[in-house]
């Protein structure tokens, strides 16, 4: 059988995504359950996204968590040290451990943080894959907001 990097990375992204929240968790409860349960929908205006990126070292994360924390483009970056990625590159197929970040933003930021992730990553070809965050404690939210609001 052949393994392919794309339907790794997929299954990485649903990992993920379970581990946050994301399915089987969230979409059991209704919006009442989740207003009562002081969670939060967001209609209109700014959403709350995760985006996802490696790094080849937990030093080279740290530093770029730390920029887009700064430059508030992120509220938090989340560091997962030593994840093992296997992917196709330069037609072979490679492994390499890598740390996994977790960056928390808003739609707002997400153009810019694309932008600046790019000027600072290590990689030639940086991994940016957003998921969408379909709900949240409406105190995380807005801390999330304040973090990235323009000042």
């Amino acid at each position: 059988m052949k393994t392919d990097g794309y339907v790794g990375a997929l299954s990485l992204i649903r990992g993920v995504k379970n581990l946050l929240g994301g399915r089987g968790f969230v979409r059991t409860l209704n919006r009442t359950q989740n207003w009562e349960n002081g969670m939060q929908e967001h209609g209109s205006g700014p959403q709350a996204r995760i985006v996802l990126t490696t790094e080849s070292t937990l030093e080279e994360a740290n530093k770029l968590g730390r920029t887009l924390v700064e430059e508030r483009l992120v509220a938090c970056a989340t560091l997962l040290p030593v994840v093992q990625s296997i992917y196709h590159w330069n037609e072979q197929i490679q492994s390499a451990p890598e740390t996994m970040v977790l960056l928390k933003t808003s739609t707002d930021r997400l153009e810019q943080l694309e932008k600046r992730l790019m000027e600072l990553h290590s990689y030639r070809v940086p991994e940016f894959l957003v998921i969408p965050v379909e709900s949240g404690s409406a105190a995380y939210l807005d801390w999330l907001f304040g973090a990235v609001a323009t000042k």
